[in-house]
């Protein structure tokens, strides 16, 4: 992303942007496909708050932030002599009426499982970077930077990008702790550029100034509104503006690795794979228009996979239908995992055939969770007699609990 390290660089590129100059690259950022484009100075490090959650454990077993924690509160360690930062934000709401959000631990009757909206495309990552080339090279035709003087990231480097977005005014804080959009709501994919540039910033949405070190505020233009916090079906916004993702459901159906606390699983409702939860009830969705889509492609056809086809997944027909998707990330034997939950949620007993004979998958975590969602449908008396084999061979202490922990 960019090239190695080097001095600050000399010459026009560090003359500055501004006025007509800043709004051509605006444009022709624009043209490439980006919803959204500002510009922040870096001034040095600010804000400690990202340290105060680390601390508090609230990232669970997301080890890599805290590796990268250093870097995430300066910038200037990423890429030496950063001037500013470039917001970028891809709009990706299909368009039509918001939806109406069902309650939080409802599960649709033949409405099949609910995937987070992002997941609906080709993987963002792959689709957005080529933009973000693009977008270097034209650094270097407009303003004379060299492959050094520049790095940039789709949601992946150690960049707090929605802290950063709402200092450029490209939207604020909510108390969801998601960046919202006056323009798109809560529906932004966004993306940073660091360059040693110096370019005049926008202006964020705050009216007062912060002093260098305050944290941009959560709920700006939220008002009175709880909605998010009191719409998440684990309770996993203690406070407005902070998540805690040991017991948010987009943590535990993509970033946790092994077994779903047993407490948070009713909360995940029919969602296989993250929650829009938070962002869906949101009133500023209102004014979210429909995604150009230059830099997106959507896999309609992964919203039409019924239960009972994840339940009997193979591996060949996962790298088939989610090739080149972010749900690979969580691989097949993940996503079977999630598929249990849902399916013991759903009280739909056809499905036990599929979840008895997952009882007796390869993997210890699959084990688990579908032995859980046959006592869930089942009842336990005829649980012990579909479970009767599964539970002769199985050794694993994790597995074993599940047979007699209670369900709720």
């Amino acid at each position: 992303m960019g090239g190695p390290e080097s001095v600050v660089m000399s010459g026009p590129a560090a003359a500055g942007w501004a006025g007509a100059r800043r709004e051509e690259l605006r444009g022709r950022l624009v043209a490439l496909g980006f919803d959204e484009v500002r510009f922040t100075t870096w001034a040095g490090p600010g804000p400690t708050g990202l340290r105060d959650w680390l601390e508090a454990g609230m990232q669970a077993d997301m080890a890599w932030m805290e590796r990268t924690r250093e870097k995430r509160l300066d910038p200037g360690l990423v890429l030496p002599g950063v001037r500013t930062i470039i917001l970028l934000g891809v709009n990706y709401w299909p368009g039509g009426p918001a939806q109406k959000t069902t309650p939080p631990d409802s599960f649709l009757p033949g409405s099949g499982p609910r995937w987070a909206r992002y997941a609906l495309h080709r993987d963002y990552h792959d689709t957005i970077k080529p933009g973000l080339a693009a977008a270097g090279r034209v650094l270097e035709e407009l303003g004379g930077a060299m492959p050094e003087d520049y790095r940039y990231y789709v949601d992946t480097g150690p960049v707090q990008e929605r802290g950063l977005a709402a200092r450029a005014g490209l939207g604020f804080l909510g108390k969801n702790g998601m960046l919202i959009s006056r323009r798109h709501g809560n529906w932004l994919f966004l993306a940073t550029i660091l360059t040693r540039l110096e370019i005049e910033p926008d202006q964020p949405l705050r009216k007062k100034p912060l002093p260098r070190a305050a944290a941009e505020p959560a709920g700006l233009l939220c008002g009175k509104c709880t909605r998010c916090l009191t719409a998440c079906p684990t309770a996993a916004i203690p406070r407005p503006g902070v998540v805690d993702a040991r017991r948010c459901i987009s943590y535990h159906t993509i970033e946790n690795k092994g077994v779903i606390p047993r407490e948070l699983r009713a909360g995940i409702g029919d969602r296989v794979y993250g929650c829009d939860v938070c962002l869906e009830v949101c009133p500023w969705n209102r004014f979210a228009r429909a995604a150009r889509s230059v830099l997106l492609e959507a896999t309609p056809a992964i919203a039409q996979l019924g239960l009972c086809e994840l339940l009997e997944l193979t591996p060949e027909r996962f790298a088939e239908i989610f090739r080149g998707t972010a749900i690979k990330r969580v691989k097949r034997a993940g996503l079977l995992r999630n598929a249990c939950v849902v399916a013991g949620n759903s009280g739909d007993r056809s499905l036990l055939p599929q979840l008895v004979k997952l009882a007796e998958a390869s993997v210890p975590m699959v084990r688990a969770h579908a032995v859980w969602a046959v006592r869930k449908l089942a009842g336990e008396a005829r649980a012990i007699a579909l479970l009767q084999k599964s539970r002769e061979a199985e050794s694993e202490p994790a597995v074993l609990e599940e047979y007699t922990a209670p369900l709720a």
